[in-house]
This record gives C-alpha cells, sequence and structure tokens, in this order.
C-alpha cells in the first residue's frame, strides 16, 4: 500500500434525498410539493447508504486522511458509519436539507483547501457544487440520483470509493466533466430538456467514471432501425404481461403495438394493450403477486446502463421477482457504438446482489431478427 506524503483533506456532503422520487416514479425530487409526495408514495432514501458504501472503500487511508462534512445525513452519519471521526462544519435543518445547505459545506470545503469534494447526488447536487467551485477543486459524484446526465460521476458506489482512493493516492488523472441537467416538471411531461452548465475537475480512471448521456441519433436509418426491433419484437411477444420502461427504443414497441407509451415511464402492457400507465415500484410489485411478465429495456446512449439510471422503478425486488431470463433488452447498432465497442452494457440497481444475478453476456435485439451477445456489468 502506497503512503501519502501528508495527510489528505477530503470533503464529503451527502444529499439525503435525492434518488427519492426514482422507485415511486416521480422521475426526481427537485421541489418540496414533489419530495412531500414520494414520501407519502412511501419513497426511502437511498443516498445515505450508497455514500457509506464508497466510503468504506477508503478505509485503507483512514489513519492519512482527514474527512471534512456536513452534520448529520448530509455526510456525518454516512462518515461515521464507515468507520471515520469527521470534522463538521456548519448546521442544518435534519428535517429540511436544502441545496443552500450542499453550497454551505462546499463553501467551508474550498476555505479548508480539501483535496478532493466527493458528495452524494444527482445531477442537481452536481450544479449546487459547481456554483460554488467551478474548477477550482476536484469533485466526485457518487450517483444517487434518478436523472444523472453528467460526467462527474463514478460509475456506481464502489467505483466512486475506488476512484477517490487512487486519486488521494496520486493513481489518477484530472480530466473536465460536464455538469448537466434537465427540467424535471418538463421530464415528467415526457420532454426532455437537458442543458450544460459547465465542468468541474473531476478524477479519472477508464471505466471508473460514467461519460455524458448521449442521446439516440435523430437521423432516418436509426429511426428505422428502431421500428425494425420493434416490429421483431412485437411478433415474438405473447399474450402476456410486459413491462415498457423508458426510452424511444421502447417507444418504438408501443407504436407498432398502436398503443399510446409514457416516454420516460414505465407502462404495464397485457395482451397488446395497456393496463396500467406510468407504473411505479409498488404498482409492478402488485401485477408481479399474480402474474409472470417481462421487462423491456433500453440502455442510455453514450452511458450504457440498462438498470439504475432513470427507470428505478426497476427495483431489485421487481427484476428478482420477473428473472434475468425475462428481460428484454432493445438497443439500435448506433446506440452501442455511442456506449462504445467492447464496453458492457451497465447495471447500478442498488443491491449487489441483483447486479451479480444481472452480471455475464446477454443478447440484445439489434434489428429485425438481428442479435448480440454484449455482456452486463456493475
Amino acid at each position: 500500500m502506497k503512503k501519502l506524503p501528508r495527510k489528505k483533506n477530503l470533503g464529503v456532503v451527502v444529499n439525503p434525498i435525492a434518488g427519492m422520487g426514482g422507485r415511486v416514479g416521480l422521475k426526481g425530487t427537485d421541489g418540496k410539493d414533489i419530495l412531500q409526495q414520494a414520501i407519502e408514495l412511501g419513497a426511502e432514501k437511498q443516498s445515505p447508504k450508497r455514500a457509506t458504501e464508497a466510503l468504506e472503500l477508503l478505509k485503507p487511508i483512514q489513519n492519512e486522511l482527514q474527512v471534512i462534512t456536513a452534520p448529520g445525513e448530509m455526510g456525518e452519519n454516512e462518515a461515521r458509519s464507515a468507520g471515520f471521526q469527521p470534522e463538521i462544519v456548519g448546521t442544518i435543518d435534519t428535517e429540511n436539507t436544502t441545496a443552500e445547505d450542499t453550497v454551505s459545506a462546499c463553501t467551508e470545503f474550498l476555505k479548508r483547501e480539501v483535496d478532493l469534494i466527493l458528495f452524494a447526488g444527482g445531477d442537481g447536487t452536481a450544479r449546487d457544487i459547481f456554483k460554488v467551485v467551478g474548477t477550482d477543486t476536484p469533485v466526485l459524484g457518487i450517483p444517487t440520483g434518478v436523472k444523472i446526465h453528467s460526467s462527474v460521476f463514478a460509475i456506481n458506489p464502489k467505483r466512486a470509493g475506488k476512484l477517490a482512493l487512487l486519486y488521494l493516492q496520486g493513481d489518477a488523472i484530472l480530466r473536465e466533466g460536464e455538469v448537466m441537467d434537465i427540467d424535471e416538471e418538463a421530464f415528467r411531461s415526457d420532454r426532455v430538456s437537458a442543458r450544460l452548465f459547465g465542468y468541474m475537475q473531476t478524477p479519472y480512471r477508464k471505466r471508473l467514471v460514467q461519460p455524458a448521456k448521449s442521446g439516440t441519433p435523430a437521423i432516418p436509418d436509426e429511426r428505422q432501425k428502431q421500428k425494425d426491433i420493434a416490429e421483431y419484437l412485437v411478433e415474438k411477444m405473447d399474450s402476456g404481461m410486459y413491462f415498457l420502461g423508458p426510452g424511444s427504443t421502447v417507444k418504438a414497441v408501443a407504436d407498432v403495438l398502436n398503443i399510446e407509451k409514457t416516454l420516460l415511464g414505465v407502462d404495464v402492457v397485457k395482451a397488446g394493450r395497456v393496463i396500467h400507465k406510468d407504473a411505479n415500484e409498488d404498482d409492478l410489485l402488485g401485477f408481479l403477486s399474480k402474474n409472470k411478465a417481462s421487462i423491456v429495456v433500453t440502455p442510455i446512449g453514450g452511458q450504457g446502463f440498462v438498470f439504475g439510471r432513470g427507470n428505478q422503478q426497476f427495483s431489485p425486488d421487481v427484476i428478482r421477482y420477473v428473472g434475468r431470463s425475462q428481460i428484454i433488452i432493445l438497443a439500435t447498432p448506433g446506440k452501442l457504438a455511442s456506449i462504445g465497442l467492447g464496453i458492457p452494457l451497465r447495471v447500478d440497481t442498488g443491491s449487489s446482489e441483483v447486479d451479480t444475478l444481472l452480471s455475464g453476456y446477454i443478447r440484445v435485439i439489434t434489428g429485425y431478427a438481428e442479435e448480440a451477445m454484449v455482456e452486463l456489468r456493475p
């Protein structure tokens, strides 16, 4: 194990509500009203445990590292759970954490000249940090939000911890990572309005950091490929139940079936008709208690995530019920090319057990009667 030349300072901030809207089908938690709705629907906090999972990877340099963090669930609890004795900065209302709390914590981090800011949240949290930090201090994200379009995030919490460790040991370079975000209100209305807000310096190691999301090219050949995929799948579909996930490639299936599709949600289809629109995790589990079903999904262009980004309604419990053999993945050759030749598709369900269950080579429908074997990996 390499020795650090001096004690390093690590700033840690956790957005405890990031990602709460995913499994309950709200596509985010921006705004007090949406957060309250998520709570009423039974949403559970995902960020704290994912932050702890990342911090535990830093134990090898525990004695050579000073963790500086915000109080309570915004970092203190997670740092202590991972075995650290953190320095606490600022105060928060534990019942009502805000973006201003994140901004305040990062302001304190800059005063203390931290070597790295490690944060848990989504694109909105990245934006809040960017306002304070810019390109002055390296920043690395632990992905815990519903929408993660930015390239300042590691692939999953364990890779975030590993990359933070490598960087603090001097074994990772820095590069500029995009800070992207979308309009959540438009997103809930099936409209994607994405914007680049700037760049932050981010530790980098190949296959530890996710790239920015890229859309499916709006070109005739790509649209035709989507239609070919859809027609092939529809011919193979029986009268059983299908959970149609988000994305334009899956929407093409609905178009061939001549049914209306929630572009950015999960719809339940049986015998060729929609029986439930924009389902959440509980809805899906309710159907699975009485029926067998298949999941139809498409990876995110550029990033390659099949589960864990924008479709958290497909929770670990839902995936366990359905089973790996009943997961149908659709991707045009153009979408696979945007991810990269030989680069595996990714899963980040929040359960290492389910991620392992999903791992391995899987068939991907790429055209009419055309399939490819592609690796699936956490």
